[in-house]
């Protein structure tokens, strides 16, 4: 069980939803709010089809690079985590202000505040959505993103396993995802047998006022049964490309499932940004609820800017 909730929790963590009464909007973790859509462009004529961008989003590795590259640099990290109750009320505050330095590598605290119920009696966090960001973004910050080397968990599983596992979520959408029962292959959204659930289509934009990007789209198809449309895990995958090079600069993923051993409604956003020649990361965003039988719903939202590279 610990297995399957370490696993949920990380692909949540490195997100439509709801809408609840709260004291403050959660963030909106959607990559299309960073866009602009050109009208009416034909871009049939370009030679481009559904079946180059799911090549291109299946074979990418130019956006977990990003994250590798990040490594190289010297930048400042800003970190806000808020956790909820049932009613969706804010009952606690996590503020991380950060200097990463990358020659030497260290990390020095700017700010730090913490408010509301954020830890339990023993100093661990009160939920494990928390605490998996914490182990995920903080040792990014502290080490190679890109580390295989870690020690085995109390369940005899390697933290390295569980990172293979985030990875191939977030950086390689399509891909089974071995390791997670009743879910590891929902996530293979472009076999034969999937295409027959989804809607794949692709448009023309300007991402962050200046790049020429399309944006290609998948999403579940209007008309389907509540049963069908109930077993689908990835409701929405969007990923941005920019035009010039075909790179990845974005990636939306909307997520949501239940069974009788867990429950979950998970959406979030990474996008990039370039700082001078280099693609990094710019803005993660998270929100999120979800629960197992005989432990406490979570829900959290996150907000993880980075900035100033040099």
């Amino acid at each position: 069980m610990r297995i399957i909730r370490t696993i949920l929790t990380v692909a949540m963590t490195v997100c439509g939803f709801h809408v609840f009464a709260q004291q403050i909007p959660r963030f909106n973790p959607d990559t299309i709010k960073t866009i602009t859509l050109d009208s009416n462009v034909n871009i049939v004529a370009q030679k481009l089809s559904v079946e180059t961008f799911i090549r291109a989003v299946t074979t990418d590795t130019t956006f977990y690079a990003a994250f590798r590259k990040m490594k190289k640099h010297s930048f400042i990290a800003e970190n806000r985590i808020y956790t909820y109750d049932k009613k969706n009320k804010v009952n606690g505050k996590i503020y991380r202000k950060i200097r990463h330095t990358a020659n030497p590598v260290k990390m020095e605290y700017l700010a730090k505040q913490d408010t509301g119920k954020v830890f339990k009696k023993n100093g661990k966090y009160q939920l494990y959505t928390v605490e998996m960001f914490d182990y995920i973004f903080m040792n990014a910050y502290k080490t190679d993103f890109s580390s295989e080397t870690s020690s085995a968990s109390p369940k005899g599983e390697s933290n390295a396993s569980y990172k293979d596992k985030l990875k191939t979520l977030i950086f390689n959408p399509g891909r089974p995802v071995k390791g997670i029962p009743f879910i590891g292959s929902k996530t293979e959204i472009f076999t034969a047998n999937m295409r027959q659930y989804y809607d794949y289509g692709f448009q023309s934009g300007t991402y962050l006022d200046s790049i020429p990007v399309y944006r290609f789209r998948v999403s579940v198809k209007e008309g389907l049964s509540n049963w069908t449309k109930d077993g689908l895990m990835i409701k929405e995958l969007v990923t941005i490309f920019d035009k010039r090079d075909f790179a990845i600069l974005g990636r939306y993923v909307d997520m949501k499932y239940s069974n009788m051993l867990f429950d979950f409604d998970v959406q979030m956003n990474i996008e990039m940004g370039y700082f001078g020649e280099e693609k990094l990361p710019s803005k993660i965003t998270y929100q999120g609820n979800w629960n197992i039988p005989f432990k406490k719903e979570e829900r959290a939202s996150f907000l993880i800017l980075h900035k100033d590279y040099n």
